[in-house]
């Protein structure tokens, strides 16, 4: 009688420890691959996915474009939503890095954004990644760039050679120039400050007598390029690195009345730069694809999401003059739209 006791007994303990650890092996499971879209843990195929999108900042001509691509991409595809959101000004690199952390806890799908500074942000792409959040840059990624993180963005280093060379025939080969980069430390400025400097490498007569920041201000680059004219006077031509940087310049060298006798190359395509051309304040525009960086980006963070595969892409340029400003194909880029989008 007693061995039957003990053998029961036996019997309901092994029960009751095997419930147990199938139990504990459940929530395991359930905690390492939860499903839906409650965080970015998960990788549905065809299930609903969170995309958020965050520029540099939000406000200028330029980042508008890439909401505009990005857009786009969204209506075009099933089961995705995408949210854009951004700091105000793109000097503010605590800022993005706490709003793109407070997405990383919300533990969306992933996440398309544009680095403030390469190397602050690279330690908030690597959390992302660990995450498990499909993580896409676009125009500027980071410094170390982490493997599995794609880069949509500029050549901008061989688009900035390419605008000493343009600077140089503008000139006839000689003269003193200024250059106004934007942001220290942000992988596109210094990659642009990079390329413009080994173009006038290849133009010795071109003398570099001038650089300062705009920190992406046209306020700014007003000043500063008021300081550089009052400083050289004797100064004839410009390369401004970006937008802000581009209206800046062109607004002193008009209040100072030399419209036409200094010559600005500019990057970017806001509608002023594009006025500027058509008036001839502006020589020539590197004209980035934004909208491609949008679309493009949305689309590879959403195959990321779904389990293909996703590698890194030049997204072009397009060399404006007041030549060929009306031809069809660069009005496309500076023009896009979704029913024809320049990709």
């Amino acid at each position: 009688m007693k061995r039957s006791i003990a053998r029961i007994l036996t019997t309901v303990v092994l029960a009751i420890v095997a419930l147990q650890t199938v139990a504990c092996g459940g929530v395991q499971v359930q905690s390492s691959n939860p499903t839906g879209n409650s965080g970015g843990k998960s990788t549905p195929t065809n299930g609903p996915i969170k995309i958020v999108v965050v520029p540099k900042a939000v406000g200028s001509n330029y980042w508008e474009q890439v909401q505009k691509g990005a857009q786009c991409a969204q209506s075009k595809l099933q089961n995705v939503t995408m949210q854009w959101d951004g700091v105000s000004a793109e000097t503010d690199v605590t800022g993005q890095i706490n709003l793109l952390t407070n997405y990383i806890t919300q533990g969306v799908n992933g996440i398309v954004y544009a680095a403030t500074d390469a190397r602050a942000l690279t330690e908030t792409s690597t959390k992302a990644v660990n995450a498990n959040i499909k993580v896409i840059n676009i125009d500027s990624g980071t410094n170390p760039q982490p493997a599995n993180v794609p880069l949509f963005a500029t050549d901008n280093t061989a688009s900035a050679v390419k605008a000493a060379d343009l600077l140089s025939q503008a000139l006839n080969g000689k003269g003193k120039v200024a250059f106004i980069p934007f942001q220290a430390g942000s992988s596109t400025s210094d990659q642009r400050a990079a390329g413009f400097k080994q173009g006038l490498a290849k133009h010795p007569e071109l003398q570099l007598v001038a650089e300062q920041y705009s920190q992406s201000d046209p306020n700014t680059a007003l000043r500063v390029t008021e300081n550089i004219l009052s400083a050289h006077p004797d100064i004839t031509g410009i390369f401004a690195a970006n937008e802000p940087g581009v209206i800046g310049a062109a607004q002193a060298v008009h209040k100072a009345g030399k419209d036409g006798k200094i010559t600005i190359i500019g990057w970017d395509a806001a509608p002023d730069e594009v006025k500027g051309v058509q008036n001839g304040t502006i020589s020539a525009l590197v004209v980035q694809n934004p909208f491609r960086m949008g679309y493009d980006g949305l689309n590879a963070a959403v195959n990321a999401v779904r389990g293909k595969a996703v590698s890194s892409e030049d997204t072009g340029v397009t060399f404006v003059t007041k030549a060929n400003l009306n031809d069809s194909k660069v009005q496309a880029v500076l023009n896009p739209s979704c029913a024809n989008p320049p990709v």
